[in-house]
């Protein structure tokens, strides 16, 4: 389809660092835009030994660099958003506002030149689905608007309906990919990511910190997975105005994961367990389980998960030994348990 040039929304994350870095690696030109705000340098200083790599530290709200970094695209990975549970029920004026405004945004400038769009939406939007796998084109089921919590889902419902109404109206080809838990080197537990913080907490002697009873089930999935899907989704013209979900077929509770985190770091720490209204706010809500049907996603681009959830831990249980310093490693961990 001689798609060569791609702007990356929040190409300083760790999805769009790690899409900037396949899309490098095939012969692509990329301009990422990210405003650092959940984004950091570190994650795409190792790309700029690509002479067809450039990034502008700006906000995508900022209509003039957009409209000239989205009139040099072939296509547009639009991926910035507010990331994260934590940040989500503590600043959910910015969340919606950036979600939605942002995408928004995108869409509109796109819309003129007809640019192909991939927007990367959320396992989130099922919300308290209670299925024992989710698929496309089941019922979305939110919480109360009085949980703050709900709001991060409710507003990329919203950006998948405008996605949706440019691909239907205007013929904007749109790609909406529901991305579930995804992990690999680069994330940072900061914002409420459990896979960084065990593995991180593990290596330090920290006690591991499980909110809630850890019987919540979760899928993880290799990041390469994920954006290798993106890739191949927006060069095929039959994915144009479909919802995907990217995910991985297996699942584990998050006790288990703790489990297994502590056995690969061969770890002392104690597992400790922290109520939801202490880690988050009174009255969270979390799902019990999410889990993606991905036959839709299989039958299309013949997609598959390369790596199991030990050999993806392998390889982060690596990456964060070489990134933590020795004299980090060595420290004692504090008497009291502190609850991130």
């Amino acid at each position: 389809m001689g798609m060569k040039r791609a702007l990356i929304t929040g190409g300083a994350g760790f999805i769009g660092s790690h899409l900037a870095e396949a899309l490098l690696n095939k012969g692509w030109t990329v301009d990422v835009i990210d405003d650092l705000s959940t984004g950091n340098m570190d994650n795409i200083f190792h790309l700029k030994v690509f002479p067809t790599f450039s990034y502008v530290l700006d906000t995508v709200m900022n209509r003039s660099v957009m409209l000239e970094m989205v009139d040099r695209a072939d296509v547009v990975f639009h991926l910035a958003a507010a990331v994260g549970v934590r940040l989500v029920v503590e600043k959910p004026v910015y969340t919606i506002e950036t979600n939605i405004k942002s995408t928004e945004m995108v869409l509109e400038i796109c819309v003129h030149k007809l640019k192909p769009v991939l927007l990367a939406s959320t396992s989130e939007v099922y919300g308290k689905l209670d299925r024992p796998s989710f698929s496309e084109e089941n019922d979305l089921v939110l919480g109360p608007t009085s949980r703050a919590r709900w709001c991060y889902a409710a507003s990329k419902i919203i950006d998948e309906f405008l996605a949706k109404a440019y691909f239907k109206e205007k013929q904007l080809p749109t790609v909406i990919v529901r991305v579930f838990n995804t992990i690999g080197p680069r994330q940072t537990g900061q914002y409420g990511m459990v896979v960084p913080r065990f593995v991180k907490q593990a290596l330090l002697g920290e006690p591991i910190t499980i909110y809630g009873d850890g019987t919540q089930r979760r899928s993880f999935t290799w990041v390469e997975d994920v954006v290798n899907a993106m890739i191949a989704l927006i060069e095929h013209p039959k994915a144009y105005g479909e919802v995907f979900n990217i995910g991985h077929s297996k699942e584990i509770s998050i006790l288990d994961l703790a489990g297994l985190v502590k056995r690969m770091t061969e770890s002392d720490s104690e597992v400790l367990f922290v109520p939801y209204e202490k880690a988050y706010e009174v009255g969270f809500e979390d799902m019990s389980r999410r889990l993606p049907d991905i036959s839709k996603i299989q039958r299309l681009i013949n997609y598959k998960p390369s790596l199991d959830l030990p050999e993806m831990l392998e390889n982060i249980i690596l990456y964060y030994r070489n990134k933590l310093s020795p004299a980090q490693m060595d420290q004692k961990p504090p008497l009291v348990a502190q609850v991130p």
